[in-house]
């Protein structure tokens, strides 16, 4: 069960994928490996010197949103562990497969290939967070099921009571925030970048064809040039804490 890496998903529309590509390898200084998949619908942003972990998916049906990667060495033994723990199977590939929590988030495993060196920060950001967004009626199950599936990563409460952390071990890129919505819909899922300075990296992005979407308490909700949405947040790029006056 154990996770030796961990990718981010960004998804989106088909017809918007090549211009979400663009925007996100703009954002983080990477480069696009070559299309996979039987429609062409994967892709990995590459970094410069480091190993990737954040990729993109281009989906036929629906508006996009974010999913995570689980890399391990036992993809099937991983996947029987997942449906102990309360996981739904949803397909099996050659050597991967997609799987489905209790609130009806999808996430996948796949083979690890040895990556171990976590890209860099990137202008003072860096994309290190999938924030699942679960209805309150499945809110409390969801977070036991994410702390009982990764029980080598700490199950923290966040920093206002509507959000869980659950923070992977050092090394590892990408962790999750469960956040509790105020009202009753579908879970859905987004990507956060941590930020040294929001303001700083709103105008990079805003550049880049991005628009804000509202601001919370130490976040700013922003939607892509292919429509979909995203956080910048107050967290501290390297460690992805937020600073003691934002707890406080």
């Amino acid at each position: 069960m154990s996770i030796r890496w961990t990718y981010a998903f960004v998804d989106r529309p088909t017809a918007q994928f090549e211009r979400a590509c663009a925007f996100w390898t703009a954002v983080m200084d990477t480069g696009l490996s070559e299309l996979r998949g039987e429609r062409g619908e994967f892709v990995t942003l590459l970094p410069d010197g480091a190993d990737a972990c954040v990729k993109a998916q281009g989906v036929a049906v629906g508006n996009g949103g974010a999913h995570l990667d689980f890399a391990v060495e036992d993809v099937p033994g991983f996947v029987q562990g997942a449906l102990r723990t309360g996981a739904e199977a949803v397909a099996e590939h050659e050597g991967w497969a997609v799987l489905r929590s209790p609130a009806g988030q999808l996430f996948c495993a796949v083979p690890w290939h040895g990556e171990s060196a976590r890209p860099p920060v990137v202008r003072g950001s860096r994309l290190d967070q999938v924030c699942l967004d679960v209805p309150p009626s499945a809110y409390d199950a969801e977070v036991a099921f994410w702390s009982t599936l990764l029980p080598d990563w700490d199950s923290l409460p966040g920093s206002l009571p509507e959000f869980h952390v659950v923070k992977p071990p050092p090394g590892l890129p990408v962790r999750i925030l469960l956040q509790r919505l105020g009202e009753e819909r579908s879970a859905s899922a987004h990507v956060d970048l941590a930020c040294a300075d929001i303001e700083a990296t709103r105008a990079e992005h805003e550049r880049l064809g991005a628009v804000p979407v509202s601001h919370g308490r130490h976040w700013t909700v922003m939607r892509d040039p292919a429509g979909g949405t995203y956080c910048l947040t107050g967290r501290d790029p390297e460690t992805g804490s937020l600073p003691r006056s934002a707890v406080d």
